[in-house]
């Protein structure tokens, strides 16, 4: 069977292929964006000296405005156009990378993050559904996706090696300003490369939806971060409490729409429902503990930020080998099994992670990152085919569009959640001598950066550091846990029909 999505083309050809390097590229680029920063942690701790919570909220806040905004820009995109957005994003991009370059505090960083969240939020939309239209055919869309599907994991992965190399060199704005000449390259190449096309069903923006969109989002995060941080406070559950109420609403006010904001009926399909969550928590799980093990390798480990950067290649690379895994999984075990055992990968990639944190030498954590990108990349690719894959052709704008949002949510509130984790762990860890001054106790209970470039005793550093390891150990076994649940959810839950040459095809 095959999906026919234009008139008289069934293939894509060399026009087609190399459109699609535009949209890696641009999805690449946005992959690094949200883990670029990673590794600049110390180096702007250093200089603008942010709290702890703003330390984390400066490393989410992009993926966060992101995902609450991709819904409502996939609807803007198919009202004016997936290229004509996508050449809009581009421009917007450079200039907040700009201003994030150059913020002159942690407050102006947080804010101008959260611009490149919304010019971020206009390219995302596009890509995804435009893949889709440029390669009807179903096998040549498997590839198609997974291929897209790997510059996201890759440029996650890429992110902290790419600051590295930069920081060596340069002052932590750096990992913005390189942005511009990418965008420029991919603006340029997409004017040239890339048709225009617009969704079958384009209609009125619901205006109301879209701020109930975020309303869920944002509430529901800073609810997280509070509790995990502060305990079972009144603002944490107030939080949680009106994110809950606004999604509630949300939900119903889709229903009653001709053109909903989002197709909440896309949930009832088991195998999208499964996909889905697979999605998110492979995603949850690999930029999660990217996020604290940069901050580990150098101010634990004692690596410099390029050091750092090429000690989670292995990560990276593995992720990138996927590509060529992806149709021998889906030929010999289905989606479903496929999924689950990446999921299953990426767990055990996890555990061994969190024990190399008691190792001296670099080859445990080196193995588990290797697992983690190769279990979290197979899983991640695989599930967004299976999203497209399981709802009809003339839902697949919809069903594209929450795929990327379920990306953008799984990579923030891993950030959020094992994040403030970590800190919980941190702090519960932290043995301090008991000569240690007060004002070197109060740093090092903050963070472990602030330990570090804080304090000049010795004695509170050490078991600051020691604090942190133990607490990233903790951290990792418990995501461990997580994604082996999620393993065989989506062993058993997501369809796994086998289907020679790699493409899924599932019948309505």
């Amino acid at each position: 069977m095959s999906v026919i999505d234009g008139p008289g083309r069934l293939t894509g050809g060399p026009r087609e292929w190399t459109g699609l390097v535009v949209l890696v590229l641009v999805v690449l680029l946005l992959a690094i964006d949200g883990t670029v920063l990673y590794l600049a942690v110390p180096s702007l701790t250093e200089d603008l000296a942010p709290s702890a919570n703003q330390v984390l909220w400066i490393g989410d806040i992009y993926a966060f405005v992101l995902a609450g905004l991709l819904i409502t820009m996939g609807n803007v995109a198919d009202r004016i156009g997936r290229k004509r957005l996508l050449l809009i994003g581009t421009a917007c991009f450079g200039v907040a990378s700009v201003l994030a370059a150059f913020a002159p505090s942690a407050e102006a960083l947080i804010a101008a993050r959260a611009l490149l969240g919304v010019a971020g939020s206009t390219l995302m939309p596009s890509t995804l559904s435009m893949v889709r239209a440029m390669f009807p055919e179903a096998r040549q869309r498997a590839k198609a996706i997974a291929l897209w599907t790997a510059g996201a994991t890759a440029g996650a992965a890429l992110g902290p090696l790419v600051g590295g190399a930069l920081l060596e060199h340069f002052w932590w704005g750096s990992v913005f300003l390189i942005n511009v000449p990418v965008m420029v390259v991919a603006f340029a190449a997409g004017w040239f490369l890339l048709d225009e096309s617009k969704g079958e069903t384009a209609g009125r923006i619901d205006l109301l939806s879209s701020v109930m969109s975020v309303g869920t989002i944002v509430p529901v995060v800073f609810a997280v971060k509070r509790f995990v941080t502060d305990g079972l406070e009144v603002p944490a559950v107030a939080a949680l409490v009106v994110g809950a109420v606004v999604g509630w609403l949300f939900a119903r006010r889709q229903r009653g729409l001709d053109v909903p904001l989002l197709d909440v009926s896309l949930f009832k399909v088991p195998a999208f429902a499964g996909a889905l969550a697979a999605n998110v928590l492979a995603i949850f799980g690999f930029l999660g503990l990217l996020f604290f093990l940069s901050q580990y390798l150098q101010m634990v480990r004692g690596y410099g930020p390029l050091k750092a950067g090429w000690a989670e290649m292995p990560g990276t690379l593995a992720s990138m080998v996927v590509v060529a895994l992806v149709g021998v999984a889906l030929a010999r075990l289905g989606a479903g099994r496929s999924i689950g055992a990446g999921l299953f990968v990426a767990s055990l990639g996890l555990a061994v992670t969190g024990l190399a944190t008691g190792w001296s030498g670099y080859w445990g954590i080196g193995a588990g990152l290797a697992l983690l990108g190769l279990g979290a990349g197979l899983a991640m690719a695989l599930s967004v085919n299976a999203v497209v894959g399981a709802v009809p052709p003339q839902r697949a704008g919809a069903a594209s569009a929450v795929a990327e949002t379920g990306y953008e949510l799984g990579g923030a509130f891993g950030i959020a959640i094992l994040g403030s984790l970590q800190t919980l762990f941190y702090r519960s860890s932290l043995e301090l001598p008991a000569d240690s001054s007060a004002l070197d106790r109060a740093a090092a209970e903050e963070s472990l950066a602030s330990a570090v470039y804080g304090s000049e005793d010795p004695g509170v550093i050490s078991a600051a550091q020691d604090a942190f390891a133990a607490a990233m150990q903790s951290t990792s076994f418990l995501a461990a846990a997580i994604l082996l649940v999620a393993a065989v959810v989506a062993w058993r839950l997501i369809p796994s029909e086998r289907q020679p040459g790699g493409a899924v095809l599932v019948e309505h």
